[in-house]
């Protein structure tokens, strides 16, 4: 970097993938310093989370989405790959950077990671902000009135109802100073699946990106939302909100899907407002799996109940074969895997039955299951 540029600030990017209410990129504008958007493909330190082929293939479409989201602002994602620390530090070095703002992480290996950027910003004498927007509610506000996290649904999501409103959503920047810096290409990530490509269903069905997720959004309100608390177990047709890869990646924010319910509510003067509070329930349940791996780390390996831990599961390899490419003889759950393998997806209630069937008919350990 030449003398006489300005110092950026980064814009760590990681399951935020978009630009509106994305406080992280809000704050980084407001400094007014030249802002370095960055994604950084890190699998190295996720530990045994391990992204399968159709996770890596809607990655690489939604970080395609968010460069040009960016190059219509004047920038563009800037790409690398490696170990978070030694990215990082490699760019610091390179451009003087003065500070980093991220979206805050509560899954292991992300708030392992941030601990290790916090400490490289403390060796190099820069600040690091973490911002919140992956949740509506943060672990530490919701707990027992012994302080404790809650082990069950209800009472956590009664408590959930009765804090403020999580704050409304602001819009993406209109204007953005870019620091310039040469970007990785994003097929040198390898994130689409190479001969034979088996990604035709996955095209077929979704479209990634920050629109697509704000018009599913308005497409389920719009359409089905009234009769969500009676449609959401069906099997056929699409009675869910098929929102939950775009909330994955971050396109959309829980904000965002919490604000446009409660106007939905309120302009439709509470005709829909049955069927919109069982969906909201339903984000409450997201809230709540990731406030229980914030408070018990270890459950992506581990039971949440101890006395499970030595559960006597069976060791079957043909019955897990069978099971994956859903050739078990069971109409349901081979419906259901065959849609995992045609599209990236299934909808939550035949997530229920074949998850079930593995570990309560088949008896096969549910890690198993999840890898």
């Amino acid at each position: 970097m030449s003398e006489d540029e300005k110092s950026p600030v980064i814009v760590w990017f990681r399951k935020e993938l978009r630009l509106a209410d994305h406080k992280a990129l809000a704050a980084a504008v407001k400094s007014g310093a030249p802002v370095l958007p960055l994604y950084i493909h890190d699998v190295e330190t996720k530990g045994t989370v391990v992204p399968g082929g159709a996770s890596r293939w809607w990655l690489h479409e939604s970080l395609k989405a968010l460069n040009a989201s960016l190059e219509e602002l004047g920038g563009g994602l800037i790409l690398r790959e490696g170990r978070t620390h030694d990215v990082l530090a490699d760019i610091l070095g390179d451009t003087n950077a003065t500070a980093i703002h991220a979206t805050q992480s509560y899954e292991p290996f992300g708030t392992r990671c941030e601990a290790d950027v916090d400490q490289l910003c403390s060796d190099n004498d820069l600040a690091f902000h973490l911002h919140p927007g992956r949740l509506l509610f943060a672990p530490g506000d919701i707990t027992t009135k012994e302080g404790s996290p809650y082990r069950v649904f209800t009472p956590f999501w009664k408590s959930c109802l009765a804090q403020p409103a999580p704050p409304a959503p602001s819009g993406a920047p209109k204007k953005v100073d870019f620091a310039k810096v040469k970007s990785e290409p994003l097929d040198g990530l390898e994130l689409q699946p190479s001969k034979p490509d088996w990604a035709g269903g996955l095209r077929k069905t979704w479209t990634p990106g920050e629109q697509a997720a704000k018009d599913a959004l308005s497409e389920f309100i719009d359409e089905r939302i009234g009769d969500y608390d009676k449609q959401r177990d069906a099997l056929p047709g699409t009675p869910t909100s098929l929102l939950s890869p775009y909330l994955h990646f971050g396109e959309i924010s829980p904000a965002q899907v919490w604000h446009a319910v409660t106007h939905a509510i309120e302009a439709d003067s509470g005709a829909i407002e049955k069927g919109a509070r069982s969906f909201l329930r339903e984000i409450g349940w997201r809230e709540f799996s990731c406030h229980l791996l914030f408070s018990f780390p270890e459950l992506p390996e581990t039971p949440l109940r101890p006395e499970f831990k030595d559960f006597p599961w069976r060791k079957d390899n043909k019955a897990l074969t069978a099971w994956q490419r859903g050739q078990t003889g069971y109409p349901v759950v081979d419906a259901a895997m065959r849609q995992l393998w045609e599209t990236g997806w299934m909808p939550n209630r035949a997530r229920m039955v074949v998850a079930s069937f593995l570990v309560k008919h088949l008896l096969l350990p549910w890690q198993d299951g999840a890898a």
